[in-house]
């Protein structure tokens, strides 16, 4: 991989992490469209780190809050009633079911799940899930002709169930296309809880997962075409443009239709698809031998 390869791919991270598009189909598609051999699913966690240090850092009062009240929820029961001591606690169980896949479906998702195909039709599926969702979101805060305004849910009244189906939803991210954040928000509107709560709880959710995943994946770092210093270097790419995008995105859901990313997703789908069909991308294009 060389530095301008490096560069590019980090900055595609960095841009498409947090928004509700699938950073590792835009990681995939990016190399397939550049004829560049597919970075592959451990560079993609690696350079996940990177977008996960920004979370930590836009997010740090918070979660410096849920840390400090789940370590004292450890040896005080009375603390265990607090909002963000069960924050704490419902990110771990929220994280079971992406750890327990994870592992589970390792060699799918290195291999079989970045097949073009597949990515286009999770991008065109989880974009008309993502519409359908935002739209009853738009409908409950706007209310209608002839009813009231729905109140939707905020991070206080999430329970283990929700935070499950929380979970889930983040674990359908292991196939390329579908967008941690894509899935999660979706589910948090279906489910009733509001745009930024939604949002949130999404992010906050995400940073265990992604760390262990990027960790996990640093021994495989120098193999095949990747090498570590392009691997740094991309990861310090997405961590800078991350900050920026969360920064952005977080303001953006208060006022605005995630509608664009929709449409994006399915026209992008489309194309894809179209591409595939003609003969000019191969499904595994860019995917190395071996």
């Amino acid at each position: 991989m060389s530095w301008f390869e490096s560069f590019v791919l980090g900055l595609v991270q960095g841009l498409t992490e947090f928004l509700p598009i699938s950073s590792s189909a835009h990681l995939r598609l990016t190399a397939a469209f550049a004829g560049w051999h597919d970075p592959g699913a451990a560079f993609t966690a690696i350079t996940q780190i990177g977008t996960e240090a920004a979370v930590l850092i836009y997010f740090r009062k918070d979660i410096g809050r849920i840390l400090s009240a789940w370590f004292r929820s450890l040896t005080d029961r009375s603390m265990r009633a607090d909002h963000d001591a069960k924050m704490g606690w419902l990110v771990i169980i929220g994280s079971v079911p992406i750890g327990v896949l994870g592992i589970t479906l390792k060699d799918q998702i290195e291999g079989p799940f970045r097949d073009l195909r597949l990515i286009a039709t999770t991008l065109i599926v989880l974009g008309v899930v993502l519409g359908v969702a935002d739209r009853l979101a738009a409908r409950d805060e706007t209310g209608g002709k002839h009813r009231a305004i729905k109140e939707r849910k905020t991070l206080k009244e999430l329970g283990v169930k929700d935070g499950l189906i929380f979970g889930f939803c983040q674990a359908m991210a292991l196939i390329p296309g579908v967008s941690r954040s894509g899935a999660t928000i979706s589910g948090g509107l279906l489910m009733g809880y509001t745009r930024e709560a939604a949002a949130r709880y999404s992010f906050l959710l995400a940073v265990p997962a992604v760390l262990a995943s990027g960790v996990y994946e640093l021994k495989d770092a120098g193999e095949g075409h990747v090498s570590w210093p392009p691997t740094i270097f991309a990861t310090v790419i997405a961590f800078a443009v991350g900050y920026a995008v969360i920064a952005w995105f977080m303001k953006f859901i208060t006022t605005k239709s995630f509608m664009p990313f929709v449409i994006y997703r399915v026209l992008l789908g489309i194309l894809l698809f179209a591409l595939v069909s003609a003969g000019v991308l191969s499904p595994h294009a860019g995917e190395s031998a071996g």
